[in-house]
């Protein structure tokens, strides 16, 4: 297992959809472990592929003692209830900003052998869930603020020391609506 750099807001990798996996291999379960103590090391609730440069639709979490990953999800949500809540991201460091996610999600995709697997998520999960599964899209969190908080973070953004202004912030719309899920 290795600890990777994490790659922070502007790199276009977290703009670019990630593929899905097709090969359910060794190296898939490197990524899996190097993703893990990735996470791990930075205190981190959740880490997508392409955080760390690699366009792969896996992601893993560490949500109210429960260590986990999942390959390839897709997103179904059971009812409309909501959640309003602080969120925050490796790729973002240190600002958070009010972010509506819903509230229950259950997540569908694959472990590293290709066996189905099925998360159901509520609350600090099932926004961590939607985080996670919104950078396999190239969204970012700060694309479900709205207008005014966008502007706020976009702000914050270009005032912080690690922000790089050769990489210009971009917004980019969620394929899964501004209040469905988090990215």
């Amino acid at each position: 297992m290795t600890v990777q750099p994490i790659r922070l807001f502007g790199d276009p990798v977290l703009r670019t959809p990630a593929e899905p996996v097709v090969d359910f291999d060794k190296e898939l379960r490197k990524l899996v472990e190097d993703l893990t103590e990735t996470m791990r090391d930075q205190s981190g609730a959740g880490l997508a592929a392409p955080q760390i440069g690699v366009s792969l639709r896996v992601f893993t979490f560490d949500v109210d003692d429960v260590l986990g990953y999942m390959v390839n999800p897709v997103l179904e949500f059971p009812d409309e209830e909501e959640q309003d809540g602080p969120e925050g991201c490796l790729s973002i460091p240190g600002l958070y900003f009010d972010t509506k996610r819903r509230q229950n999600v259950i997540a569908k995709g694959f472990n590293v052998y290709g066996d189905p697997m099925q998360i159901v998520g509520t609350g600090l999960m099932s926004r961590c869930v939607q985080h996670e599964t919104d950078h396999l899209d190239g969204v970012l969190f700060v694309d479900r603020l709205d207008r005014s908080a966008r502007k706020e973070a976009l702000r914050a953004i270009r005032s912080a020391d690690w922000y790089d202004p050769s990489n210009p912030p971009q917004i980019k719309v969620s394929p899964h609506g501004s209040r469905g899920i988090f990215g």
